[in-house]
């Protein structure tokens, strides 16, 4: 589309008050933004057209609904963060000539860019092209869109060495418009839209990291070097976000772990997590609440095996989809000639359990099912195994062996309402328990790549969308993202810290019991599929315990804690007294112990408090002969004492996990 088009008819724009202008010859945003008033000319960086964001100068051909989009936008914030990666690019290209810029999207909170570089790029490198990204910013280079012919654009990057970006071009259908930026001098392939220049990203943003990326995600390609950014509207949210990094450092679950004893990751079980008493016995209290929870709403918990014949995985739809992430097995038929070897007969294809559903299928399918018999609602502990690369694995919250509170509901159409109400009620009792009383739900609707007919996902999103309306919770759609086989709520919680963890899940799927064959009686004697809910709470035992970790930097409830009280004699005199105070607190059901060490007692109050121990109880001759403890609270210098009785009552009470 050229910018010297000439325009005869009069073009009318209808802005979101619903007023309309008219324009004749060439319109743009810039126009628009310009004929509204001086302020907003300043503030524009983008134009919607009928729901698609433009290029501020892009011209405007024909009738359109419009909306000026500006650093306050999330729109704009998105154009900032994609402009700052190709202005990063540039800088890179200007500081070290030779090397080929391959991609660089806007991910969550920032940006990053892909690049091939004969020595890679390090840590030392990002102050430099930083720096340089500010002067480019100082430089205001108009950013100009251009349509060029694909071929030529084929050969110009060719030409000037740039492969990768010649590989994404001739890899584009057939057809599709071929665009490129320039910023002044310099030019990159991309879709667009951009900001009208350079001068217009601001100075909020700031180079953060250095890392290993293959080309296209693919280790069989070449090694690239990835440099990550952030970017924010101003200074002030950028000084905020790194605030929030810089506190997020503190309370970084692998370091909180070391620290407290409670597990350990190592390169010979990559993706698994060796639990250490102390935090299993966290991963028992979490699992045990969630197992009574479970229990007093109606649940049944089964056991499921963790190896499963390929075949259950092709009816189910999930081979052809995720079998690059499963962990396959061969399963060898001992062949019949006697003079064969034991293994030499047909094999088989087993697949380690990625997820549960198909297996709680097959509980449902055993014995006749009446209408009657509805819902019925399986939860498992189910121990799963997924095949993820291993640049993104961290910690405990991407691991490949993982435990989710995983529970379906096969229940019939009229049940779908009751039930979603029933199970979104839980899950805001149980996060309020668990300390996150703050979530937002979304409903993510059906991917490009699915299973099922229109009419099935139509019938699903509705279902789940009238059911968060019948439960009064606000939700927003989150389009596209819904699962293979079903939309699905997502219940998005925030913790301390302002970050928001996506958990909870609750998807609607007509499609599962149809390719798996479960079905019931009906009361008109018929057979019928049931619907089946997938839903979880925590999603993986592992994960959340990481997010807890990190909400309470360490400092969990007290029935949540490994030990929850530590007895710490002042001298040895009160070694005795301090044995009895211990044996009172486990007798009472806590976890509790003395440390009768010949240490100092600062020394045991610096090493406990370190460990997270919620309570120290100071004990010296005094409290012996006074029967009392002086108690001390993790992260307080205040001491107060009690009589032993009432405390072991008061700790007692406080210890006990909710009902």
């Amino acid at each position: 589309m050229s910018q010297q088009a000439s325009m005869s008819n009069p073009v009318n724009l209808r802005l979101p008050d619903n007023s309309v202008r008219t324009f004749t010859g060439v319109v743009t945003g810039e126009t628009l933004a310009g004929d509204i008033g001086p302020g907003l000319l300043k503030a524009a960086l983008a134009i919607k057209v009928n729901g698609e964001l433009w290029d501020l100068r892009r011209p405007i051909e024909a009738d359109a609904d419009v909306a000026i989009v500006t650093r306050k936008d999330e729109e704009g914030l998105e154009l900032l963060r994609h402009d700052a990666a190709h202005i990063m690019a540039e800088a890179v290209q200007e500081l070290f000539p030779g090397t080929q810029v391959t991609i660089g999207p806007v991910i969550e909170d920032g940006f990053f860019y892909d690049f091939a570089r004969d020595k890679p790029f390090t840590e030392d490198d990002l102050a430099v092209i930083e720096a340089k990204m500010h002067d480019i910013v100082k430089r205001d280079e108009d950013i100009i869109r251009e349509v060029w012919d694909r071929n030529e654009a084929i050969a110009y990057f060719k030409k000037i060495g740039e492969h990768y970006k010649a590989e994404i071009i001739s890899d584009l259908p057939e057809g599709e418009v071929v665009t490129v930026y320039r910023q002044g001098e310099w030019l990159d392939l991309c879709r667009g839209p951009h900001l009208p220049s350079t001068g217009k990203l601001g100075d909020a943003f700031k180079l953060m990291k250095v890392a290993g990326a293959y080309w296209r995600g693919d280790h069989r390609n070449a090694m690239l070097t990835r440099i990550y950014g952030t970017c924010w509207r101003d200074k002030k949210e950028l000084q905020a976000h790194l605030t929030r990094l810089e506190e997020a450092a503190k309370r970084d679950h692998r370091r909180l772990g070391r620290e407290m004893d409670l597990f350990h990751l190592q390169e010979e079980a990559q993706g698994s997590v060796f639990w250490h008493p102390a935090g299993y016995t966290v991963w028992l209290q979490l699992e045990n609440y969630i197992r009574r929870r479970l229990k007093g709403a109606g649940y049944q918990e089964v056991k499921t095996p963790q190896l499963l014949d390929s075949k259950f995985w092709e009816q189910s739809g999930h081979w052809s989809k995720f079998r690059e992430n499963m962990f396959v097995v061969p399963d060898e038929v001992p062949s019949t000639d006697e003079d064969a070897p034991v293994l030499s007969g047909k094999a088989k294809l087993m697949a380690l359990k990625p997820m549960n559903c198909p297996a709680h299928v097959q509980v449902f399918k055993q014995g006749i099912k009446s209408y009657r018999d509805l819902p019925i609602r399986l939860a498992e502990f189910g121990c799963c195994h997924r095949n993820e690369a291993h640049g993104a694995l961290h910690g405990l919250m991407r691991v490949r062996q993982m435990t989710q509170d995983d529970a379906h509901i096969f229940c019939r159409e009229d049940q779908i309402t009751s039930e979603s109400i029933a199970f979104c009620e839980l899950l805001s009792s149980v996060y309020q328990d668990l300390g996150f009383p703050e979530f937002k739900v979304k409903l993510a609707t059906r991917p490009e790549l699915r299973a099922g007919e229109d009419d099935v996902w139509d019938r699903a999103e509705a279902g789940l969308a009238d059911a968060l309306t019948a439960a009064g919770i606000p939700f927003e759609i989150a389009p596209g993202d819904g699962a293979f086989y079903g939309p699905k709520l997502e219940f998005h919680l925030s913790d301390a810290i302002g970050r928001t963890w996506q958990c909870g899940t609750l998807q609607l799927d007509f499609v599962l019991p149809e390719r798996l064959d479960a079905s019931y009686i009906g009361e008109d004697g018929a057979k019928h599929r049931p619907v089946m809910l997938h839903r979880a709470i925590l999603g993986t035992l592992e994960r959340f315990i990481g997010i807890m970790i990190e909400h309470y930097a360490g400092k969990l409830p007290v029935w949540l804690a490994p030990t929850q009280v530590v007895v710490a004699p002042i001298t040895s005199d009160a070694d005795a007294y301090a044995s009895e105070v211990a044996a009172a607190l486990e007798a009472a059901g806590l976890r509790a112990k003395a440390d009768l060490r010949n240490e100092k007692i600062n020394y045991k109050v610096r090493e406990h408090s370190h460990a997270k121990v919620p309570v120290i109880l100071a004990v010296g001759g005094r409290e012996a002969e006074a029967r009392t403890v002086s108690i001390r609270r993790l992260g307080s210098n205040d001491q107060t004492v009690a009589g032993l009785d009432e405390t072991v009552a008061a700790l007692k009470a406080e210890g006990m996990p909710p009902a």
